[in-house]
């Protein structure tokens, strides 16, 4: 890990009535291929408990990638930048504080 944003208190997004989530953002650097980085977050998930159940329901744990340095990915089951990057506030605020700019970010 290189660094690590403010963790933030957000309203939950999507139709799904829910309690509030707390968001961070982190900079790893990695040997992993994003893809492989990609399911060793999702073993994560797993390891905490994560069910994935409803679509934008309650979860105990959500690692998404947001971004990875100089590339663009669209592939099955991840694409980068993360299409929603441009709708979430508390993301772009989170990649602010770790010194990553809109352009850098490439949305």
């Amino acid at each position: 890990m290189v660094a690590a944003s403010p963790v933030e208190e957000t309203a939950p997004l999507g139709p799904v009535p829910q309690a509030a989530y707390l968001n961070q953002m982190l900079l790893v650097e990695t040997s992993l291929a994003p893809l492989a980085l990609l399911e060793a977050l999702l073993a994560i998930e797993r390891v905490a408990g994560r069910v994935r159940g409803q679509r934008w329901g309650p979860r105990t744990l959500d690692c998404d990638i947001v971004l990875v340095a100089g590339a663009r990915i669209r592939e099955p089951g991840l694409e980068v930048p993360h299409p929603e990057l441009p709708n979430r506030a508390f993301w772009q605020r989170e990649l602010a504080a770790l010194g990553i700019t809109a352009g850098e970010a490439g949305w």
